[in-house]
């Protein structure tokens, strides 16, 4: 399975670098890393064996087929071009740690709010920039973990229930990319043409996710009845934002089985900003360059993440099965089940 990071602030701005190289085990180190606290302890099946074997099944070491960077900046806005800010996008199918150009972007850029994925492809999908995540839509990103169970069996239906917009804009040939654009299709029946460029309410997001994740659900139940086969459970971990809000769910639609990991933080960007005193590896060190600021003046912020960027397991919290994280511009955090019957 791929790995993912999402990091969101209205008033704190990270520096990529800081973020996404740096620590010892952030993203584009995980293309053949895993740090995985809590998820034996707090998630356990019959016994311990199952438990490994599972979280082994979904949360693969080896992430080797690309990645994607988004990160938002007010630039067009600031031209009057649009409202609010929008997506930048960097994506490559080389190892992150051997590009020059990823680490030149990252060492002199900073954002609000940032996206990136280690992209471990589903079954023969092609290995192509166009496959990488995050997937822009208007001043939108999305971005998944997991897979959509027998895509091959419902894809061409699944492309016939997009809007004709909606589909112009897929540009790939993924499962995440469709899911994508079936949620904006239901977003723009709700509010009309061009919906990706404006902000919507995050119930509305969620809403319009659900709606998109049930259609999925009962086209694999009509396709695999036709064959006297019942679907297999998709593991959907999946984020949304417009650059200033952003919207997460964990989810797996079986009774017994997880997702794979995904952790929460409002503390761990201290460490990850060189302004601030701390260490992204190690307790009670500095990161070597000079505080500007004292670790109570750092902003609120959110990071959402497949895996911690840190080794201070306090920091993070392993997200529930099936839950939604809702974080609006006011950086306030909602969390709700998803609404998803299965």
């Amino acid at each position: 399975m791929c790995r993912w990071f999402a990091y969101l602030s209205a008033t704190e701005p990270c520096l990529l670098e800081d973020v996404l190289i740096l620590p010892d085990h952030a993203i584009s180190k995980q293309v053949h890393e895993r740090y995985l606290p809590y998820l034996f302890h707090y998630e356990p099946d019959k016994d311990s064996y199952s438990t490994k074997k599972e979280m082994s099944l979904r949360n693969s070491p080896y992430n080797l087929d690309g990645l994607g960077l988004v990160w938002y900046t007010s630039s067009r806005a600031d031209f009057g071009e649009c409202e609010g800010p929008r997506p930048v996008s960097y994506k490559i199918l080389r190892q992150p740690q051997t590009d020059p150009i990823f680490h030149s972007l990252c060492a002199g850029t900073t954002a609000h709010a940032v996206f990136a994925h280690i992209r471990a492809a589903s079954g023969a999908t092609a290995i192509t920039i166009y496959n990488n995540h995050p997937f822009t839509f208007g001043r939108y990103a999305f971005m998944h973990n997991g897979v959509v169970a027998h895509f091959d069996q419902i894809k061409r239906t699944l492309a016939l229930s997009l809007s004709d917009e909606a589909h112009a804009l897929v540009k790939g040939t993924t499962d995440s990319e469709m899911l994508a654009a079936l949620f904006f299709t239901y977003l723009e029946a709700r509010r009309g043409a061009q919906v990706w460029e404006a902000q919507h309410p995050l119930e509305e997001l969620k809403q319009c996710l659900e709606q998109a994740i049930e259609t999925v659900f009962a086209l694999q139940r009509t396709e695999l009845k036709k064959v006297g086969k019942t679907p297999d459970a998709s593991s959907l971990n999946i984020a949304i934002t417009d650059g200033e809000q952003l919207l997460a769910i964990r989810f797996r639609n079986h009774a017994t089985e997880h997702p794979p990991s995904l952790y929460l933080s409002t503390r761990a960007g201290v460490a990850l900003n060189r302004k601030f005193p701390g260490h992204p590896d190690l307790e009670g060190v500095d990161n070597g360059v000079q505080n500007l600021k004292a670790p109570e003046e750092h902003g609120d912020h959110v990071i959402i993440a497949s895996e911690p960027t840190t080794y201070k397991k306090s920091d993070w919290e392993l997200i529930p099965k099936n839950q939604c994280i809702m974080v609006g511009p006011d950086m306030v955090i909602r969390r709700e089940p998803v609404g998803v019957q299965f």
